[in-house]
């Protein structure tokens, strides 16, 4: 989407306050489960959301092209999905497309047309460099082509979202007849961005997802950090820099999550001085210097999923809540633990993690892990009460 400013905002444009909600859900087996129980756990904290916007994320949904990239568009013209297919074309094999199924629901209006399209690469490109293929040509089209938008670019996931509360969105693309093994939900809009279909939460790269509840203060460096290593910010919004520098920082760079949690909820300077371990101190210094530009500054907690995990991570003075919870298989992650006892009334653990301690789940290890130890999920109550 190339020129936001003329996007129609039937909302205005008056900036409306509210406290973003957040909920993710995780199979650490890999069993699916339907979005249903999502839908019904965002719904539970409308109170967070104000009708401009709703999203979800789902791993694990096209087994049946779950080597391909699934490219989620949406379009605002006819003319503008007639270019990006030839574009399209003229970069992939395209395997298969269609629209994205859709239903009347009360709430949402003048949608977008979105599409989805199975691609694979040429045969040209590695399968080392196919990533970075996919990341450049979704830029060209979000940058070069008007009124077309690609929210939703990764392999065997998809990123469903519009204006309108998220238990509406849920509705209108059917969510309840697919079947995933993670979930991401965001109630509310981008703060700063007008309430349109592709600024709602979660934002995405390839197979990366970021959902979001705050507002940085350093935006514009971190905007122009990423910009100098090929990532277009288009959207104008905080969270869309932090979906870039995950991949950046972990796919790209091949950072561990710890460490990215590091860089992006990175300690005060008289902290770093006043730690007497020299080793983490050095690597500390290090990470602060070489990337200065991807510090997060301000409040925020965010939901991140891709392949095989989910990570939460909150700032390191905590101005924006997070709560985890655990039972047998599943890892729950939300901005209160409410939806997650509506949804599970038998959950057993819960707890507030410390701000800048990532919780991650981890589908290879069938772990989650908090302040760098493994809680055996369902087993070790021990564990969960010495991390809280």
């Amino acid at each position: 989407m190339k020129n936001l400013s003329q996007i129609s905002n039937p909302f205005n444009d008056d900036k409306v306050i509210a406290n973003c909600g957040l909920f993710g859900m995780m199979s650490l087996e890999k069993n699916t489960f339907s979005g249903s129980d999502i839908i019904k756990a965002i719904a539970n904290m409308r109170v967070r959301g104000n009708g401009l916007g709703g999203g979800f994320a789902a791993y694990g949904i096209y087994p049946d092209y779950a080597d391909l990239y699934a490219f989620h568009i949406m379009f605002q013209s006819r003319s503008a999905k007639e270019q990006t297919e030839s574009f399209l074309e003229g970069s992939f094999k395209i395997v298969a497309k269609e629209e994205v199924p859709h239903r009347y629901a009360i709430g949402v209006s003048d949608p977008p047309l979105v599409w989805r399209y199975f691609v694979e690469t040429p045969k040209g490109v590695s399968d080392e460099y196919a990533d970075d293929y996919v990341v450049e040509k979704v830029m060209i089209i979000n940058t070069k082509i008007d009124d077309s938008f690609v929210f939703s670019s990764g392999k065997d996931m998809g990123v469903f979202k519009g204006v309108g509360h998220p238990e509406d969105i849920g509705n209108y693309f059917c969510l309840e007849d697919y079947s995933a093994y993670i979930w991401v939900s965001h109630s509310r809009f981008p703060t700063n961005t007008q309430a349109w279909w592709g600024g709602a939460h979660p934002f995405s790269i390839l197979d990366w997802t970021v959902v979001h509840n705050g507002e940085i203060s350093s935006y514009g460096t971190n905007r122009n950090f990423l910009e100098m290593r090929g990532y277009y910010c288009t959207m104008h919004t905080d969270t869309e820099v932090m979906a870039y520098a995950v991949d950046l920082l972990i796919r790209r760079h091949r950072l561990p999550v710890d460490i990215a949690a590091k860089i992006m909820a990175a300690p005060l300077w008289t902290e770093i001085d006043q730690i007497d371990d020299e080793e983490e101190k050095q690597q500390l210094t290090v990470l602060r210097q070489v990337y200065s530009g991807l510090l997060i500054n301000g409040p925020f907690t965010v939901i991140i999923a891709h392949q095989g995990e989910m990570i939460g991570l909150g700032d390191r003075v905590r101005l924006r809540p997070l709560v985890a919870g655990i039972k047998d298989d599943m890892l729950y992650l939300s901005s209160e633990e409410a939806p997650m006892k509506l949804i599970r009334p038998d959950l057993e653990y819960t707890w507030i993690p410390k701000g800048g301690e990532p919780i991650i789940g981890k589908l290879d290890t069938k772990e989650v892990i908090y302040q760098n130890k493994p809680v055996q999920v369902g087993v070790n109550k021990d564990a969960v009460n010495i991390a809280a």
